[in-house]
């Protein structure tokens, strides 16, 4: 039978009103999930959107590319480029969605260029709370265009986009330049921006003194000779260590960082940090104490993709062992910020992921100490420009819950102490007093209430840790099941052989 959208949207809609004239709050299920945070879906809760996962048009002429939420980028990439074209901004996980990409604020290595993912998007259709569905753009109806853009779904539930895309090449000429220091790359970085050929842009911090920034561009074909890498096959090296070997830190006192350029086909560029999920995937070979090889590598490869991960992540609850944050700061106060997070009680660990974005006009994405943020810039080419700090390790604190979140809290306070922030699809240790006094809690209520949303959780209720966990009428039954659930490598092991197994892994089964 052929697929109806317009028929898949009456049924989402027709939830919604259900819930709305019981003035129910509801929680979207889209069938996975790319956020760390946990998610209280009941099927009693939820309004389901996972059919929603068809590209329905890709038009050449155009350039645009029409695609439900739950497309999947690996998905998108490859209808586009039946059509040689590919999207503006592309997240580098196969798994995130083009829903997700809009509704959180997604911003990756052509964000410099291009600004977020929802900057890319001319139009969405949206079911709002009332089961109204509406089209806006940025255009037309650009209030709920980009109220909806970083709401992660409080305004609404957007139910198609249009996506943006430019002419595709086969292959990314990528060229590493490394730099001795984090002022240092900060001059490649903004030379790279003021390039008009360069496309990708992105760095990784590997020590205070060594940091590899790599700036990409379309091609057609390598010159001769010229060496082609890949990166999404078993056999192939994780992006991050092959970055690293092939740029080695600048010798003491070397003014000019030394570089290195490679072709790399465009999907295994776009997909680089696939495998490995960056670098989180050697945190599991420490946990199971197991040799982080080569061999190793490719023999546990199924394990080592970022889908997977997650699905183990969501299973273990391990993610509160871990440091998972995106962070963005001026760009004049990235020295200090490398500096403060090398203390162990800061962060203490590396890589970090570096990548400069635009500033976007989504409503949660504009807090107000990015704009009215005191830092001076080293350049006036900084001016419209954020750096995004990827962080991403396990906590010296995992041990002591109280200790873990006053981490977190010191991390969360120095972004906001440099004029930043941070991107919400993580855990968010703030209070609520705290949280909207960075975002603009106003205009975001005043959206809420005239697009019929006030009576769903609003963004921090769904955001938010609980930071007093507990209150002392926990169950003996609890009790044991927790202190079962810590021993080590209990919870590891149920995560993998609940990703090995697959299948619905968010909504939680009646009793």
């Amino acid at each position: 039978m052929d697929y109806s959208h317009d028929e898949a949207v009456a049924t989402v809609a027709s939830q919604v009103q259900s819930f709305h004239s019981r003035q129910q709050p509801f929680r979207i299920y889209h069938g996975s999930t790319n956020s760390t945070r946990d998610s209280p879906y009941g099927r009693d809760n939820i309004v389901n959107t996972a059919p929603l996962t068809h590209v329905l048009q890709v038009d050449p002429t155009a350039q645009t590319v029409l695609a439900e939420p739950n497309v999947p980028m690996d998905q998108l990439v490859q209808a586009t480029l039946a059509h040689n074209l590919v999207p503006l901004v592309v997240m580098e996980f196969p798994g995130i969605t083009a829903g997700g990409g809009f509704s959180g604020t997604s911003g990756e290595s052509s964000s410099f260029r291009h600004g977020f993912f929802d900057a890319t998007v001319n139009w969405i259709e949206i079911v709002l709370p009332n089961g109204e569905v509406r089209r806006a753009s940025q255009k037309d109806d650009p209030e709920l265009f980009w109220g909806a853009a970083s709401a992660f779904g409080t305004l609404g539930i957007v139910t198609l986009v249009e996506i943006q895309c430019r002419p595709a090449k086969p292959l990314v000429e990528l060229t590493y330049h490394s730099a001795a220091s984090m002022d240092q790359a900060m001059q490649v970085f903004r030379t790279a921006t003021a390039d008009q050929t360069i496309e990708y842009l992105d760095g990784i911090v590997f020590a205070k003194n060594h940091v590899v920034v790599c700036a990409g561009r379309l091609v057609d074909s390598p010159p001769e000779g010229g060496p082609v890498q890949r990166f999404t096959r078993a056999q192939d090296p994780w992006f991050y260590i092959h970055a690293q070997r092939r740029s080695p830190a600048p010798s003491a006192g070397s003014n000019t960082p030394p570089s290195v350029t490679h072709y790399i086909p465009l999907e295994d560029y776009l997909f680089r940090y696939d495998r490995g999920a960056f670098w989180t995937g050697r945190f599991a070979y420490q946990y199971f104490l197991t040799p982080f090889n080569r061999i190793t590598r490719y023999i546990l490869d199924f394990f080592m993709h970022a889908r997977v991960m997650y699905h183990a992540l969501h299973q273990s609850g391990l993610s509160s062992y871990f440091i998972i944050q995106d962070v963005a700061v001026p760009c004049g106060g990235t020295t200090e910020f490398i500096d403060w997070l090398d203390h162990k009680d800061s962060f203490g660990s590396y890589p970090i992921w570096l990548c400069p974005l635009r500033h976007s006009e989504g409503v949660m994405s504009r807090s107000r100490d990015l704009s009215d943020a005191n830092t001076e810039t080293n350049s006036e080419t900084d001016d419209g420009y954020i750096m995004n700090f990827g962080l991403w390790a396990p906590s010296p604190f995992h041990n002591d819950r109280q200790a873990f979140i006053a981490q977190n809290r010191r991390l969360e306070g120095k972004v906001r102490q440099l004029g930043g922030k941070k991107w919400l699809y993580a855990h968010a240790y703030y209070t609520e007093d705290e949280f909207w006094s960075i975002y603009n809690k106003k205009e975001y209520d005043s959206l809420r209430a005239k697009y019929h949303a006030s009576y769903l959780p609003d963004l921090y209720q769904k955001v938010r840790v609980n930071l007093v966990p507990g209150n002392g009428s926990q169950s003996w039954e609890s009790w044991m099941r927790g202190l079962f659930w810590s021993v080590w490598p209990v919870s590891g092991l149920y995560g993998v052989y609940k990703a090995w197994r697959g299948g619905e892994y968010l909504i939680r089964k009646h009793k």
